[in-house]
């Protein structure tokens, strides 16, 4: 594991631009993400705000940042290539599924019409909502609840985002999500997880492809009934 270098307090000295500067260029793009509305997006919303003040110095490294309760924030060049692929338009209705820090939010919100944010650990929530807000964000909605097995609330969705891995895909997740729609989950166990695509090509037709292998903490989750057994 790498050691870090900087004491604690480092981050009230750090020049906060330049890392991000870098981190886009040697992390970012090495990673094909080169779409340039990504790319200024990124550059815009403060990571640093988002992280635990203890590992701001960190903001910007190249590892998933622990949070509480055993979830993380994943990798930087992780979510530029995520929200590369949900390829989000000006207008479109997103559905993110675990929040965490918010920052995942943030990144959605600059690109997205309206973003529905659920989180089922409210302590994640309050705090993400003055996050929010400091930034100027006013188009993201957090809601306390569990949507391990879909939200139908705000449905169709044009973009739907889980930041935590499931074992399967919920089957609502796809009939919640329009036509065209783009949808991203991690599926799988540990160690090797399977960040997959899906996209709603015409009404009822999927078509999927995996992007890169992972592993993510799980999202809290409904237990899939045992097996009947004869």
């Amino acid at each position: 594991m790498t050691k870090w270098r900087y004491p604690i307090h480092a981050w009230k000295t750090m020049d906060f631009d330049a890392l991000r500067r870098t981190m886009i260029e040697s992390q970012i793009r090495t990673w094909d993400v080169l779409d340039p509305r990504v790319l200024a997006t990124v550059a815009q919303v403060k990571r640093e705000d988002f992280v635990p003040t203890a590992l701001r110095h960190l903001a910007f490294v190249d590892f998933n940042m622990p949070l509480e309760h055993g979830e993380v924030m994943w990798t930087p060049k992780m979510e530029a290539r995520v929200l590369q692929e949900l390829d989000l338009q000006p207008q479109d209705r997103v559905l993110e599924v675990g929040t965490g820090s918010g920052y995942f939010t943030a990144l959605l919100a600059k690109m997205a019409g309206m973003v529905h944010s659920v989180e089922d650990r409210a302590d994640f929530a309050r705090p993400v909502e003055g996050r929010l807000q400091v930034h100027g964000i006013h188009n993201a909605r957090i809601a306390v609840g569990d949507a391990s097995a879909g939200w139908a609330q705000h449905a169709p969705y044009d973009a739907i985002c889980l930041t935590g891995s499931l074992p399967s895909l919920p089957e609502a997740f796809k009939e919640q999500l329009a036509v065209g729609g783009r949808l991203i989950a991690i599926l799988g166990a540990a160690p090797a997880m399977t960040v997959r695509r899906i996209v709603q090509t015409r009404p009822g037709v999927f078509e999927a492809s995996d992007l890169f292998e992972t592993e993510i903490p799980s999202l809290r989750h409904r237990a899939a009934p045992p097996p009947f057994i004869f």
